[in-house]
């Protein structure tokens, strides 16, 4: 691999065709769960986004090539090249996505419905169904978590509340910290607003 390096036109190559899509696609991979990418695939993923990347910032490109930079604004346009662009991208991408309209003609790259649940992480009353009829009501906030894919779904809820009869919250369980519910137990689940 030093040997590789040696080279500055190979590193200068690397950077440029490697890193940047390779930071595109470890981003998007923490914001749109799904199976992990096979790596040797990733690589010519990776060279392909870096190659977008060095399209769309190519008036910047020619701009540190021209020579007429100060040293501050030619590594600050590096850093926004190989970094800062790269880590935006899947930021843009997944908002791009969410708008309606578009949301309504492209196919939503989120596996589960349970990822698109609780990607948003808003708070809920939720009330889970068990496979053995019990009924589990409680708050989903800012301290309770939910897996993602490619893990199976568990759930903590931050607090426990007692459910009446007809399945209304009536008060939260004394000294509640919380509960652990396994996939495997979950029948289904239901959402109320949080006010």
């Amino acid at each position: 691999m030093e040997k590789f390096f040696e080279n500055e036109q190979v590193l200068a190559l690397f950077l440029v065709f490697f890193v940047p899509g390779f930071l595109s696609l470890k981003v998007y991979d923490l914001l749109v769960p799904g199976e992990r990418r096979d790596s040797s695939r990733a690589a010519f993923d990776a060279v392909a986004y870096s190659a977008l990347n060095f399209g769309v910032l190519l008036p910047l490109i020619a701009l540190m090539r021209s020579g007429s930079l100060p040293a501050f604004w030619w590594y600050a346009f590096a850093f926004m090249i190989l970094v800062a662009c790269p880590i935006a991208w899947p930021f843009a991408l997944v908002r791009f996505l969410q708008i309606a309209e578009v949301a309504k003609r492209v196919v939503n790259p989120t596996p589960r419905a349970w990822d698109c649940v609780f990607g948003g992480r808003e708070p809920d009353w939720i009330i889970v169904h068990l496979k053995d009829q019990r009924r589990i009501g409680g708050l989903y906030s800012s301290k309770s978590f939910s897996s993602s894919s490619p893990a199976g779904p568990e759930m903590f809820l931050e607090q426990v509340w007692r459910l009446d009869e007809n399945g209304a919250f009536v008060e939260p369980i004394d000294s509640t910290k919380g509960i652990l519910i396994l996939g495997e137990e979950m029948l289904a689940l239901e959402f109320f607003e949080y006010d």
